[in-house]
Parts: C-alpha cells; structure tokens; sequence
C-alpha cells in the first residue's frame, strides 16, 4: 500500500461548529495519532449504520482500514471528524479520483465522499456541518464535484446530500443511488447553510436562556459574595427548575443550604439527573477544573463570572482562550467571562445575574458588553414604568469571548417574545455577519445600537476585534443601511426602545403637536425640524386645559389624515378652577389612553411630562382594548401604553429614529435588483484572480497582506467586468511620448504616475488637450524640467476623454462594515471636505442611484448653472458592475477608479488601481466559507 506524501497538517481547517439541537463539536482533519479515536468511535456505530457505509456487514476494522482512514496528504485523500469531549463523534473523507483510473477525458477535480455518523449523535446536524467544511477543503484543493454513492435505505444521508443546496445529478444503478453534485456555492447552498445557521444559534442561546435546572458554582457559605448573590436572585425570581448551590468547601455533611434551602454539593458531579446551566463564580485559577467537572457532567452551558481574563492583559488573554477551547471540546456554550449574567422573564423566570430583581416581563431585548452599563439600562426601564416597557430578555457578556451580539440577533429574530432588540456594544468582532443579521433581523423587529468606544481608535480591554479606517460617522451611515438604528447615548437607547416598544411605526414624517404650553409647542417645533420632521402648527390647548381636552385634542389629531404621529406637551394643570379629580396626573393618562383607544387609529403618540405626578404610570398601564393589526405587522392596541419623555427634544428623537426606520422597511421591501449582465466573465476573472495570488505578482505586500496589482493585470482584470480603462503608453523621453500619441491619436494627455503627483493637475504633474507633436514634446520638457527626471515621473500619455465630472469610485473591505462601495466628486469635495457616500456591497440599481444623489455635490452630475446634465445611467453601471466584481471575489480587497470622468455621453476610466490578498473561508471572522464560530 503506497504511502501519501506527507503535508504540513492544515491547523487553518480546524473550527467549532453549532449543531441543530444548540450544542458544539469541534471538525478537524483526522491524523495518524487518531488510530485509537477511531477504532473506539466505530465500535459505538451500530452495524446497520456500518452496513450503510460499507454496503456489506463490517463490524470492525481492520488494521489496513485504520491506516487508511488516518493517514492522508490533506490533498487528494482528506479526512475530518467531528470531536466532542475528546471523542469522534462523526466522519467523512474524499478520495480524488484519478482521471487515469476512469474514463478518457474524465476529469481530476472530482472526488467521492462518504459519512459516518454516530447512532447517538445523529439528527443533530453533524453530516451537514462536515458537508459544508469538507466542501471548503475540497474546492481549496481544486477538486469542484463530489460524487457519493449510497443505499436507497439511507435515506437520512440522502437529504443531507439533496438538502445542501448545490446543483445536483442523481442516477440509480446496480442498487445503488448516485449523487454528483457541484462544490460551487449557489444561492440556495448559500441559504440553506445560512439558515442552519440560524437554528442552530438560536437554539443554542436558547438553551442558556430556558434552562430546566441551574447550579452556582462558588457559593458561599456565609450570606454575601457574587455566588451567593446569584443563588439568592435566582430564587427570588421564582425559577421554577431545581437550583443547586456548589462549592468545594462545603462541609462533606451537609445536604442543603440554608437558608435558602436547595441541595448543597462539593462538586457538580454529585448532582444527580440533568443539569442545564452552570453558573460560575470561583477565582480564574479554579475555573478550568470546574468547567472539565460541567463538561463530563453533560452541562450544556455556562454564565463565567469570574474576572481575572482577557481584560487582565495578555495572561489573562490566554486564559480565556483556554477557557473557550475547553469549553466548545464538551460541546458548551459561554457567556462571559467577566459577564454580569443573564435575565429571561418570558417564561422560565431566570434571574442568573447580579441584579437584585427580576425586570418587569415586556417586549425588549437587551444585550450588553458591560455590566455597567447593563445596570444603568434595567435601572432606566424600571424608571419608566411597566407594561411594554419591560425586558423579555437579558444578556450582559463581558468579554463576549463566546456567545456575542451575532448569537442574540439570531435568537431574536423568531423569538415571538421580543419586538425590539437593544443592544450596546463596545466592539463588533465580525461586522460584516452582524450587518447582514442585523439587515434581515431589522426586517421583521428594530434594532436599536449604541456604540461605545466609537472614537478612541482602540478595542476595548479584553477585545480583540479588527480595527477600521472610517470615520464613525460613515460606519453609522452603513449601519443605518443595513435597517439599524444607531443611537449616540445610553439614554437615546431606552428612549427609542420604549416607543418602538410600544407604539405602531409613522407612515410618514408629519407630525401633530398638541399640549398646555404655547413654549413647549414651540420647542417641540423647533426638534421636529431638526431631526427633518415635518411638524403642524402647535396647537396650544391653553394652561386651563382638562384632561377632557386633551382627550378630544388627541382624538382629533389620530384623525386628521395629514398627521402621521403626535407629541403631546403636558404640564401640571394651573387652571383657575380645582385640577380635576382623583388626581391630574392620572386623570390625564387615563384620557390620553381613551382617546387611542376610541379612535382606533394606528398611529405613534409620544407625551412630553413635565413632573406631573402619576401621568407616566397611568400610560404605562395594562392594555385594555381590543387589538389589530398594525401597518408594520405588530399587534396594535388601540389603547396600547404610552411612552412619557422628560423633555420635548428627547421625545421628538425617538419619534424620528421610527420614522426612519419606518422609511427604512418600506424601501427594504423593494430594494432593486443587482442586474445581470450577460458580459461579465466571473469565471475566467477568478481563474486569472487564483493565478495571480499563487505567483505573487505585483508590489510587496501592504500591511494587511493585500498585494497592488500592475496595471496590466488590474485593467485585464476589470475587463472581465466590463470596465474599461483607457490605455496609457509610457513616454519616459519626448520621442517615446510622440510614439505613443501616434499610436493613441491626438488630442492626448501627459501626466506623471508618481505617486506624489498623481492627479495634481495643479502641481504641473497633468497636461490636458495636448493636439499637436510640438505641443506634446514642449509639455513634456517642461514638465521634466519643473517636477524632476522622467526616471523619477513616470510620465505617460494617454488619449483625452471627452469633458465632464471628474469623480472617484472604490470599493474596500473595511473590517468594520465589510464590503463598501464609495462614490465622490474627485479633488476638493471627496479629499478636502469628506463629501464621500457609501453603501454596503451587493449594491442594488435603486441604491446606485442613490448614492450617486448622498454627497453634497451631486447637483454637478444634474446640470447645475446651466450647464448640461452628465451620463449618471452610465455611471450607476459602472458602479453595479463594480459591486459585482467585489462581491464575487472576496479576494478583491481594494479598487480605486479615479479620476472616473462622466461625459454627457458614456463614462471614462482614466486610472485604476487593485489590490488582492488571500481569503480565510475558513475563519470566523470572515464571514465566508463554511460556518463556524469564531476564536478569540
């Protein structure tokens, strides 16, 4: 038997993956050390299982089966497994098959594939993660087909194969099924892993959410300390599961604490039955025993409170990748370390957290990477009342070393108990997921964001994420694309949830003003037009005003059809008659609420209350009416709570984040079409893309790995896309120059491509409209005489474009936002005044069009003064042609198309520069390949 030749092990394969039912398994290529693994793990695979992989009873394997199956070239032969606890759990592998062993012509880049999964462990998605990563490894290797040949009785691993979305050819022959089956990604395989995806996070933080039974490792045995105080939380909550108390010195007698009586235990492997969820509180050094005693007790996940981590320094850093590696080995999930805990009041009534009380049950989830700050918002919700304005969810993460903000955004996608997820957030370890959760999350719910750290240019401690280029105002624009809503501050969080929570979102932008002070209605104006609201004439109800009269204001105001939500100014009642009875305040909520209630319409009502006591607890009563279903698909209660704000200004903020965001969902409902074009090579583009990174070509590498392109290759390379950019010929001397204008024809231009001059028509480094021979030889002799030798200039010609806009066109993958399309008017506007639009890649026509209208100057693209309206349909083509390039190669890192002058009639690429660097499909960070989580 030959022997493969050996390889350097891929480490870059290895990945944890989430499985259907929420739990971790770790794939990986299988090595020769595995001998042991595998024999052990085929001797737990039932014969029928075995029967189905090897078409024969095969009970066991013999010693030439186990040097197959574990010694491979990571080439033509590789084999992955996926381990839990140390123990394989399944496998798969694929043979090349040679084209010498086959049929003339046939082709080398095909492989067969084969699974095995254990009878235990099947059901849980195993065969479709290996699918997915075996898939990568293959097309990384250059083979681009599988084929598997399986029993008709196997019908579980032919779903696996027909499931995965990849375009198939199936045959039957001898008693056997064949599939064949393209490893290119489709959309459908790109769906079908994305929604797995989706499950299986989801599932998994619901498992940290919806525990049946709990235990806190590191109570203490006096009252005091964070165990205990977890223990106690968890009790007052009323969690309905066995609670369990754990501390290794407690004394060998002692059965339950008192005197919150539960089960007291020196280990977590005492505990009989299942266990849930662990909640640890013991030092850093301690942690890793007590977490291998969760994982061999079959937890299925844990809340690390413990310090002492990443946010200690590069020691600590290291701990809590240990942490996270020990942990995913058993299949668990964790939040923190360092986390303040986590909150369910749905259902389960969990209160795994320092918090002294459980929030009051509402329609807002709430994630935070502080405990702080965590503290600040339930204090703030608690403040505002009940009702809607409660918290359905809960989860401060700490060092999100595991489950992050992505996981939640997953789980709140369906979850039918949350209508609005709000989130602060320090870092973002993978924009590019999180903006494309939070786009298709946005859809269904609002996402409000708050971003800490926006402007120190450094991660938070204890965060390793990518740091980004672009200003903080441009990542908000792109996140704001993406259907989220960025907020500035703590508070701006909690002011728009609690509208968003409770009320239906504006059809539009004007808004009605009613209320007791003629100056809060100016106020209030004057915030309307400021957040580009469109507000009615105030309408001044007089200090005397009754709660009648707002009651019939307000009816009023639902009903008027130019009016699409209403702030209603409220101060106390100093009319000359006594305030009306039992209480002003309530007397006024209780009107306010009548009044939605009678008139039925579905529209926003925000009150301004100015320290009248009780008005915001009557609005944030019970519902009471009858309910009906809003424009935006959220149930409308006629008399749904309302929201109450200290100030006219905060109130009128919130009301305009609804109403973008309401814009937002109604453009996201139509949102264009990325066009095909018929001319576009994407093949032969990424085929020229694969050569070009395998020999290196172009300058040395940037910072980031990304290697310049010469202009050749980069000019090739946009062709396929159907961007042409007019040739330039090198004019070292004026002889050289002459030639090359005979070749191009006059008129032509001359400029230097060193890049200090690049573009500096104003330094001399451009000369335009150059018609005759003498002109151009007396141009370039000036132009070598002013600026420096032709050695040093580069100079070249090239023919004139015909007379328009200069602009600038690039499109980057920033690590803060992914993959971004930029658009400018070159020179002054885009480099002096930052007068640049962005929008996030796929680009659709509608958003080509519109940003070609986002920066300040685009009136020069429409005729203005007169002067003739440029090509701008030409121009939104070279943009969508551009999008696509970037969006279907990923190895596309940089593009920079200036100037881009747009005529009247067609556009003119003058300049042109790319840049490629490698891609990791395998890593989490990326966004790409098969799915995975990601290691910090």
């Amino acid at each position: 038997m030959r022997t493969p030749a050996e390889h350097a092990y891929p480490t870059h394969w290895e990945a944890d993956v989430v499985l259907r039912d929420g739990g971790t398994a770790r794939i990986r290529p299988i090595t020769a050390q595995d001998a042991e693994r595998l024999v052990s793990f085929y001797e737990q695979v039932s014969d029928e299982s075995k029967y189905y992989r090897f078409f024969a009873p095969y009970p066991r394997l013999s010693d030439r089966d186990v040097h197959r199956f574990t010694h491979h070239d990571y080439v033509d032969r590789v084999g992955l497994a996926a381990v839990v606890g140390g123990e394989f759990i399944a496998t798969v592998r694929y043979d090349r098959i040679d084209a010498s062993g086959r049929a003339a012509g046939s082709p080398a880049d095909e492989a067969e594939v084969a699974f095995l999964v254990q009878d235990a462990h099947q059901g849980r998605g195993v065969a479709s993660a290996l699918l997915e990563h075996i898939a990568a490894v293959a097309r990384e290797r250059g083979i681009r087909r599988f084929a598997a040949e399986v029993l008709p009785a196997n019908t579980k691993m032919i779903k696996v194969f027909t499931d995965a979305g990849y375009t198939q050819k199936r045959s039957f022959e001898d008693g056997v099924v064949r599939l064949e089956f393209d490893l290119e990604p489709t959309e459908q395989s790109l769906a079908v892993m994305r929604g797995r995806e989706q499950r299986a996070e989801a599932r998994s933080v619901q498992r940290l959410l919806t525990p049946g039974s709990v235990a806190v490792i590191g109570v203490g045995r006096r009252p005091g300390g964070i165990g205990r105080t977890v223990l106690h939380n968890l009790l007052e909550a009323g969690f309905k599961g066995p609670v369990h108390a754990v501390n290794h010195a407690f004394a060998e007698d002692l059965a339950r604490l008192d005197p919150e009586d539960v089960p007291a235990h020196r280990s977590v492997l005492e505990i009989e039955g299942a266990l849930d969820l662990a909640v640890i509180a013991v030092p850093a050094p301690a942690v890793p025993s007590v977490v291998a005693q969760c994982g061999e007790h079959g937890v299925q996940g844990l809340i690390v409170l413990s310090s002492g981590y990443a946010e200690s320094g590069p020691e600590g850093r290291e701990r809590q990748r240990e942490l996270l590696r020990q942990a995913r080995s058993y299949g668990m999930r964790i939040i923190g370390p360092n986390a303040f805990g986590v909150m369910n009041t749905a259902d389960a009534r969990l209160n795994a957290s320092l918090s002294p009380e459980l929030p009051t049950p509402g329609r807002l989830g709430l994630f935070t990477q502080s405990g702080a700050i965590g503290i600040a918002l339930l204090s703030a919700l608690h403040r505002r009342g009940a009702g809607r304005f409660g918290i359905s969810t809960f989860v401060s993460a700490g060092n999100r070393a595991d489950v992050s903000g992505n996981d939640l955004l997953q789980y709140w996608h369906e979850d039918p108990d949350t209508d609005v997820a709000l989130m602060y957030l320090e870092s973002i370890g993978n924009p590019r997921k999180f903006t494309r959760l939070a786009r298709r999350t946005a859809a269904a719910k609002p996402v409000v964001v708050v971003k800490g750290a926006r402007h120190s240019g450094s991660a938070p401690t204890g965060h390793a994420v990518p740091t980004t280029r672009m200003p903080d105002a441009t990542v908000s624009a792109l996140l704001r694309q993406a259907g989220v809503i960025r907020v500035d501050t703590v508070t701006e969080l909690v002011d728009a949830g609690l509208l968003l929570a409770a009320q239906p979102l504006p059809a539009g932008s004007r808004v009605a003003i009613l209320g007791n002070s003629e100056s809060l209605g100016l106020l209030t104006y004057d915030a309307c037009l400021t957040e580009q609201l469109r507000p009615l004439s105030p309408r001044d109800l007089t200090t005397a005003a009754t709660p009648k009269d707002f009651r019939a204001a307000l009816a009023t105001a639902l009903a008027d059809d130019l009016c699409d939500a209403v702030v209603v100014n409220a101060i106390p009642y100093v009319g000359e008659e006594e305030a009306p009875s039992p209480d002003f305040g309530q007397a006024l909520g209780a009107a306010l609420r009548a009044a939605r209630a009678e008139t039925g319409i579905s529209k926003p009502v925000a009150v301004v209350d100015l320290e009248i006591g009780g008005l915001a607890e009557a609005l944030s009563g019970s519902d009471t009416g009858a309910g009906s279903p809003g424009d935006d698909g959220r149930d409308v209660v006629p008399g749904l709570d309302i929201p109450t704000y200290p100030a006219a200004e905060r109130a009128v903020r919130a009301l305009a984040e609804a109403a973008r965001y309401a814009d937002w969902k109604r453009q996201s409902a139509e949102p264009g079409r990325v066009p095909e074009y018929e001319d576009i090579e994407e093949s032969a583009a990424g085929d020229d893309i694969a050569r070009l990174l395998a020999a290196g070509t172009g300058g040395a590498a940037g910072p980031e790995g990304a290697v310049p392109l010469p202009p050749a290759d980069a000019e090739r390379l946009l062709g396929r896309y159907g961007i042409t950019v007019r040739p330039t010929l090198p004019a070292l001397d004026a002889d050289a120059a002459a030639e090359a204008a005979g070749r191009l024809g006059y008129p032509v231009a001359l400029k230097t491509t060193a890049p200090h001059l690049r573009h500096r028509a104003d330094l001399g480094g451009v000369r335009l409209d150059l018609t005759t021979e003498i002109e151009l030889r007396r141009a370039h002799h000036e132009m070598t005489a002013a600026l420096g030798t032709a050695e040093e200039l580069c100079p070249v010609v090239q023919a004139m474009a015909p007379r328009g806009v200069d602009t600038v066109v690039r499109a980057a993958i920033d690590p803060a936002a992914g993959a971004v399309l930029s658009f400018g008017i070159a020179g002054a506007p885009s480099e002096l005044l930052g007068d640049t639009g962005h929008r996030l890649v796929p680009v659709t026509d509608r958003e080509a069009a519109a940003l070609l209208r986002s920066v300040r100057t685009a009136p020069l693209l429409f005729g203005w003064r007169g002067a003739k309206p440029v090509d701008t349909a030409a121009l939104e083509e070279l943009l969508l042609r551009l999008s696509r390039l970037v969006d279907d190669h990923p190895e596309v890192v940089d593009i920079e198309l200036e100037p881009v002058v747009v005529a009247t009639r067609g556009v003119s690429v003058l300049g042109a520069s790319v840049r490629l660097a490698r891609t990791q499909p395998f890593s989490g960070g990326a966004d790409l390949g098969p799915r995975r989580l990601p290691v910090y």
